[in-house]
């Protein structure tokens, strides 16, 4: 016998402003009420933009028929829940690289020395789980041994943010939540990226440097996949914040520890191993859904 959710929440997101007007809504309400027997309200989170349907129920077997079915829904994600408490996130974990910015900053500090060919492949590979991380981060650092320290600049000067990213960070702080960025990246970068968008807490790697060129080599401790998912578990006993009440985001193999100890683990265009560890996908929006997921309203966003 399945489990079921009382007073569960089916939140929708369009790919784009607009796109889902009063005929697309219609339908999404249509397939709520086919998959589970009924639905006992809607509310308009951001008129064309995302929409709350509630009903009753949910167990199992309709979550994943009501995903499946919005997968055919084009450009649209889709997050059920328990409308509960826990709903509004008190503490947000947050992964860098092709999360909170755009593409890979190891990839492109690679560009500089021409080996970026050499080295994003190995990225590839860590992200998909194919190979372990801290493995494939000593080969691509160990590539990049005698690169001056400027490169690290010059790159850093190119960083591009995640569309929604300053406004997730923003306005989860103006309610009171923590915000931590963890990355497998570097702390130069993500010392950039939290203060920039407003983390309260970066964690990230240390590259050896001696003089005015890199050595070649990662300091300890590496920051891994158990970093990141004891990151979420410390940072949540810090605050007294129950587990239900962590939202963690990341796109990576080495991001899922942290994504299912999380309550809700929301994957960001992520790599398929991602796709099968966590319900919550964001496929076809940017950041601003993990906010219409909690349930805020566009006017409650932070500029």
């Amino acid at each position: 016998m399945f489990s079921s959710m009382p007073g569960t929440v089916v939140t929708i997101v369009a790919g784009q402003d607009g796109a889902l007007n009063d005929a697309a809504l219609r339908r999404a309400v249509e397939m709520v009420r086919n998959v589970c027997g009924g639905c006992s309200g809607t509310d308009i989170l951001d008129a064309g933009k995302a929409a709350d349907i509630t009903v009753e129920t949910v167990n199992p077997a309709m979550t994943a028929e009501l995903r499946r079915q919005f997968f055919c829904f084009a450009s649209f994600d889709i997050f059920v829940q328990s409308k509960d408490e826990f709903r509004k996130k008190r503490l947000l974990v947050a992964d860098m690289d092709a999360t909170m910015i755009e593409g890979e900053t190891l990839d492109e500090l690679a560009a500089h020395f021409g080996l970026k060919d050499q080295i994003a492949p190995i990225t590839a590979k860590a992200m998909r789980g194919e190979i372990d991380f801290a493995e494939a981060l000593r080969m691509r650092v160990g590539l990049l041994k005698g690169m001056p320290v400027s490169a690290l600049y010059e790159t850093l000067k190119a960083v591009r943010f995640s569309k929604g990213a300053a406004t997730l960070v923003g306005t989860m702080n103006r309610s009171g939540a923590k915000c931590v960025l963890i990355s497998g990246g570097f702390d130069l970068f993500t010392s950039h990226v939290a203060n920039t968008l407003g983390f309260y807490k970066n964690i990230g790697n240390r590259l050896g440097i001696h003089g005015d060129k890199l050595t070649g080599e990662v300091l300890p401790p590496i920051v891994d996949k158990f970093t990141k998912k004891k990151t979420v578990e410390d940072e949540a006993r810090l605050f007294g914040i129950e587990p239900a009440a962590v939202v963690a985001i990341g796109d990576g193999a080495n991001d899922i520890p942290m994504l299912q100890t999380a309550g809700a683990g929301v994957g960001y265009f992520g790599k398929p191993a991602v796709q099968e560890a966590t319900p919550f996908q964001i496929r076809h929006t940017d950041l601003t859904s993990v906010l219409y997921m909690q349930g805020y309203r566009r006017e409650e966003f932070a500029a």
